[in-house]
Parts: structure tokens; sequence; C-alpha cells
């Protein structure tokens, strides 16, 4: 990948994992979801916390803990604590959806 968020991935049925810097407590990738979501029943329960920012497209994120998913939209974030069971239900199909998200040791 070159040094821009933005930059095309090439067509793919499966999100696009792209780590961008690591280093101790701290990760920083980019996914590329492109009508993607988590499987039924799946749901993320992250030893790390994950600060993510919508920076294309558009999902529908769902918090175990809330009765109804968050809509995100380009330029949208949300923290996640650390073990808070999360999915992604839904990933625009039309255009890709570009996250850059931050995992980071919650203290």
């Amino acid at each position: 990948m070159s040094d821009n968020l933005f930059s095309p991935v090439p067509p793919s049925a499966d999100e696009v994992y792209t780590e961008l810097l690591a280093r101790p407590g701290v990760r920083i990738e980019r996914i590329v979801s492109t009508g993607q979501a988590s499987p039924p029943g799946f749901w993320y329960d992250q030893p790390e916390a994950e600060w993510v920012l919508l920076l294309a497209g558009e999902a529908l994120l769902r918090f175990e803990d809330e009765p109804q998913p968050r809509r995100l939209r380009a330029g949208d974030f949300v923290d996640i604590a650390s073990h808070r069971r999360h999915r992604v239900e839904w990933t625009d199909p039309l255009q890709p959806t570009i996250w850059l998200a931050v995992f980071y040791s919650a203290a």
C-alpha cells in the first residue's frame, strides 16, 4: 500500500486489512469493506480498546448492550472499550467503506 489511506485496493470477496503502524501498546489498521458484515451470531470481544473512524462509505455498527445499531457515515468515530462486544451489521456494497482503526491498551 502506498502512503495514502484512500489508495484503491484490488477487488476482493473479503475485507482487506492493512497494518499501518505497530508499536508496543498501539496498532493502527486501515480496513476496507465492500459489503461485508460480521457472520451471524459473531461478536468481537477484543482484549484491547479500539478507536475507529469511518473515512468513507457507510456502516451499521452494533453493540451487544445497545438495542439498535449505530449508523456510521464518513467522519463518524467511536471509541470501543476493551471486551465491549460489538459486530458490523452492514457495510455499503456500492462503494468502499474505509475504516481507520486504532487498537490500544486501555490503562
